[in-house]
């Protein structure tokens, strides 16, 4: 991301807790639920072919307070065909981020691959 200031901004705005804060060149943070981190690194413009998913146990709450937060949503929240419900936004680096939620479907879909 070319602007961890942005960068920083927008991933607090998100709910993420920083743990490292070494701006301009990078940031580390902890997802709000469980210890999985989250870093970003400083890099050029025109980068944005990353997609990160987040899975939100409430998204049409959390879609609904981060448009109050000023965060602008292309999509969503909408039921997939893959039995999800996902909403999507970009970071200020242009990276897709797709908030979601799937519960049992994320892990046991109808389609799932027995392990052998």
């Amino acid at each position: 991301m070319a602007d961890l200031d942005a960068g920083w901004n927008f991933y607090c705005t998100l709910g993420l807790k920083p743990v490292v804060d070494a701006r301009p060149r990078y940031a580390r943070f902890v997802c709000p639920d469980g210890d999985s981190t989250f870093s970003l690194h400083q890099g050029e413009s025109g980068g944005g072919g990353t997609t990160v998913y987040f899975e939100c146990e409430n998204l049409d709450e959390t879609v609904s307070r981060l448009s109050s937060a000023g965060l602008r949503f292309a999509s969503g929240p909408e039921d997939k065909s893959w039995l999800w419900r996902e909403a999507e936004l970009s970071d200020p680096g242009g990276n897709r981020i797709i908030l979601y939620y799937a519960g049992q479907n994320r892990i046991e879909p109808p389609w799932r691959v027995d392990a052998r």
